[in-house]
């Protein structure tokens, strides 16, 4: 029998690097990645159609949508969700959410000691993702962990050197961003567990930027 999401498009873009592909299994079929600076959301739906044309693989298809939800970039998020469920509902196929830490967390299972997953933030904070719950701190006030920990992120490095410094048991992990198969594969784990999957929703940590006026909208233009 098939294991459930066998065949995923796989959507991330919640760190500076992004990556789409097409997996079957563990084989990934085709993928594209990279770092722009601009225009995200214009590139991935053009990644996602050439990696679905060279993977010979139709997206109606496909078992379903893999997308990371966070913690993350704003403006990832919300290019790589709409995106995937754009698809989900065209293909008529799922869409799942899968956080940062779960895909890391699936790219080290052989792990002895607690994963901790800690990523840029904005303004010089980072996201810390620990126990399957998410929070940002200043990097001064990275809570202390209670056992040995093993770090990986963007930040991780950063972070495990605070932490060292403090006394802590602390190993740094090469990992430093997502894979397609590290996605896959935790969303595969989480629907072989009978768990529910998450929502294609973003993982927002810290709240927008943007406020309303402080006088409200203004009303729309009269006819």
């Amino acid at each position: 029998m098939a294991p459930p999401a066998a065949r995923l498009l796989v959507l991330d873009a919640a760190l500076k690097r992004a990556h789409v592909g097409v997996i079957a299994g563990e084989q990934v079929l085709a993928a594209r990645e990279g770092a722009p600076e601009t225009g995200l959301a214009d590139l991935l739906p053009v990644w996602a159609a050439d990696c679905l044309a060279e993977a010979g693989q139709p997206a109606a298809g496909l078992d379903g949508v893999a997308v990371t939800i966070g913690p993350g970039s704003f403006t990832g998020l919300r290019a790589s969700l709409a995106l995937g469920q754009g698809i989900s509902l065209a293909a008529g196929i799922p869409v799942h959410g899968v956080t940062v830490g779960e895909a890391m967390a699936a790219m080290l299972p052989d792990l002895a000691r607690k994963l901790w997953v800690v990523t840029a933030a904005r303004r010089g904070r980072v996201f810390l993702e620990r126990d399957g719950v998410a929070a940002a701190f200043d990097d001064a006030d990275l809570p202390s962990p209670d056992g040995p920990v093993a770090l990986a992120g963007d930040r991780a490095a950063e972070a495990a050197a605070r932490l060292a410094a403090r006394g802590h048991d602390v190993l740094l992990t090469g990992l430093r961003a997502c894979a397609i198969g590290g996605i896959a594969t935790a969303l595969r784990r989480r629907l072989a567990a009978g768990l529910a999957p998450r929502p294609a929703q973003p993982l927002y940590v810290d709240p927008p930027e943007a406020r309303l006026p402080a006088g409200g909208l203004r009303p729309p233009p009269r006819p």
